[in-house]
């Protein structure tokens, strides 16, 4: 009987930590779309109000942050309105934070999948990173829809000067999406071996926002403490979106150039160590 087909997979330890095997990934593309959509429907499936918790948190975290920072507190918001200034902060954040999160916990919440099927294991903080995309998309919808009604009523004295930095933002993006993957694998591997870093990440998120630009521009940050501002990759990322759709805020290529940059890096230590780990973190996840 002639053989008309010959499926066969051979499965060989990584010959090198620095390779991705981007062929293989590719092979997977539809286990990784399963994973996307799992990850975007599991998280509100059994609540009421289901994605519109999407726009919910970004709307009330901005409105307290007004109220607090604003009105209580009188910060600077760099003559934009106050609302649409508070919400462009958080939409990108939001997406940097919930992307970092979820990849942290790649090892230990998917130990039971790992341990009893075989797939390329990069495929996981993938996945994590593309749902959460579609969760920006929503958000950024949100701030568009506020962002028109301010530029097309003219509802302030405040004028909004969107300019043709708006074509950074698939760039803005990719970086949030490479950073925050390549920081949650970090953690990731780590949390394999010493839990501690698990609890400490929530902590540290939140300080980080904090020492960027989500409630206090860059113009209005003292002088002596803007090092400590700028050190914060995320401050010209999100600078630069906003001077982009409302023409204040501080572009800066050099600092831009610094967010991308240390993007590269921590993307590429991120995959050389979680490569690394994958091999051995059942023994000890």
């Amino acid at each position: 009987m002639k053989e008309t087909s010959n499926y066969h997979l051979e499965i060989t330890p990584k010959s090198s930590i620095f390779k991705l095997n981007l062929k293989e990934l590719w092979n997977y593309k539809d286990l990784l779309f399963l994973f996307v959509r799992r990850d975007f429907v599991a998280v509100y499936k059994q609540t009421v109000l289901g994605p519109l918790w999407f726009v919910i948190q970004p709307i009330l975290t901005s409105v307290m942050q007004l109220l607090i920072f604003t009105k209580v507190a009188k910060l600077s918001v760099d003559g934009m309105p106050p609302i649409l200034f508070y919400l462009s902060g958080n939409i990108m954040w939001q997406y940097f934070a919930g992307c970092l999160t979820v990849t942290s916990n790649t090892f230990r919440g998917n130990a039971g999948i790992f341990g009893k099927v075989y797939f390329p294991r990069l495929i996981l903080p993938m996945s994590l990173v593309i749902s959460q995309l579609l969760k920006f998309g929503i958000q950024f919808g949100l701030f568009l829809v506020v962002w028109v009604w301010f530029l097309s009523g003219n509802k302030t004295n405040v004028s909004i000067n969107p300019n043709s930095f708006m074509l950074l933002l698939p760039l803005l993006v990719m970086m949030m999406a490479a950073l925050s993957l390549g920081l949650g694998m970090i953690i990731s591997s780590l949390t394999t071996k010493y839990r501690d870093f698990s609890f400490l990440l929530g902590f540290v998120v939140q300080l980080a926002m904090y020492a960027s630009v989500v409630i206090l521009p860059l113009s209005a940050v003292p002088q002596q403490y803007r090092w400590i501002i700028l050190a914060n990759p995320m401050t010209a990322i999100i600078e630069t979106f906003r001077h982009a759709f409302m023409g204040t805020g501080v572009i800066n290529w050099l600092y831009l150039g610094y967010s991308f940059g240390f993007m590269l890096v921590v993307l590429s230590i991120g995959v050389i160590v979680f490569n690394k780990v994958e091999k051995t973190f059942m023994d000890t996840v």
